[in-house]
Parts: C-alpha cells; sequence; structure tokens
C-alpha cells in the first residue's frame, strides 16, 4: 500500500518572522545609534566588512542597505540586503535583495529564480545573525559622515 505524498504548501509563522524583525531593530540600533544623523557605519570582523547605509529617511520608516563583503570568497558570494525599519512598531525586516526586487513573503517551489519557500525568513535570519555576529566581535572601521540637517 502506497501512502500518497500530499503537497503542502508552506505556511509562514508570523509570530517568528515578527520576533526577529524585533531583535534586528534592536540591534540595528545598538550597531547605529546616529542612524538619524548619519549616513554610514562600517565593520571589520577579521578581514570580512560589513557596511550599513541610510539610503532613505522617513517620519515613519528608515531604509537601510547592508553589504557584506569576505575577500577570501568570490564576490558573488557577497551580499546586499534592503532592510525597512518600522519604527512606529520597533521592527526592522530585510524588503528587497542585491538584485534590488522585493522580496516575496513566499514562495512556490520549485520557481525560475530558485528561491526557497521559506525565502524572507532565511534573509531575515541571515541579517539577525551578521548583526549578532557585529555585535560580539565587529571592530568599528571608518568614521561616519554627518548629514546636514540644515539643507
Amino acid at each position: 500500500m502506497q501512502k500518497s505524498r500530499s503537497k503542502r504548501r508552506f505556511r509562514m509563522d508570523l509570530t517568528e518572522l515578527h520576533a526577529l524583525c524585533e531583535a534586528n531593530y534592536a540591534r540595528l540600533l545598538q550597531l547605529f545609534p546616529d542612524y538619524q544623523r548619519s549616513n554610514e557605519r562600517r565593520f571589520r570582523l577579521g578581514p570580512r566588512r560589513v557596511v550599513l547605509t541610510v539610503i532613505e529617511r522617513d517620519r515613519h520608516t528608515t531604509s537601510l542597505a547592508i553589504q557584506y563583503h569576505a575577500p577570501q570568497l568570490p564576490e558573488l558570494m557577497d551580499s546586499k540586503l534592503f532592510l525597512r525599519m518600522y519604527h512606529d512598531v520597533s521592527m526592522a525586516e530585510v524588503v528587497k535583495h542585491r538584485t534590488g526586487r522585493r522580496l516575496e513573503s513566499r514562495y512556490e517551489y520549485p520557481n525560475s529564480d530558485m528561491h526557497q519557500p521559506d525565502e524572507k525568513r532565511q534573509q531575515n535570519q541571515f541579517v539577525s545573525e551578521l548583526l549578532s555576529l557585529c555585535l560580539s566581535n565587529a571592530h568599528a572601521d571608518e568614521t561616519v559622515f554627518e548629514v546636514d540637517n540644515d539643507q
């Protein structure tokens, strides 16, 4: 007797994702407390580099790019993710990846871009681990540039 394999649709765990986004927001505030006045913060993890760059500031949100570069790995392995900080709910989530395309909450699998069904959660988990690593082991790299608020 053969068991039929029913295709189960991926269901995102919103509680887990929200907890991850809240923790990422708190980590970003620790690493980049002056994000409202400064444009960039750089960190060194040995030969690896992590750069946080403010792209856009709004009353309720701030958009950031996070770049990760490890010189011992091929350039293809470099990461560039775009995050949005939502200040009213104290959350930061990955909204885009390197290509600039919006990251969907879930993907059918298989798909032409080879995204995993839980790609968004995985990208937010990667950011969580990267920010945690910066908090525990990174050294601030260069002086940041201040924003001229008089303009």
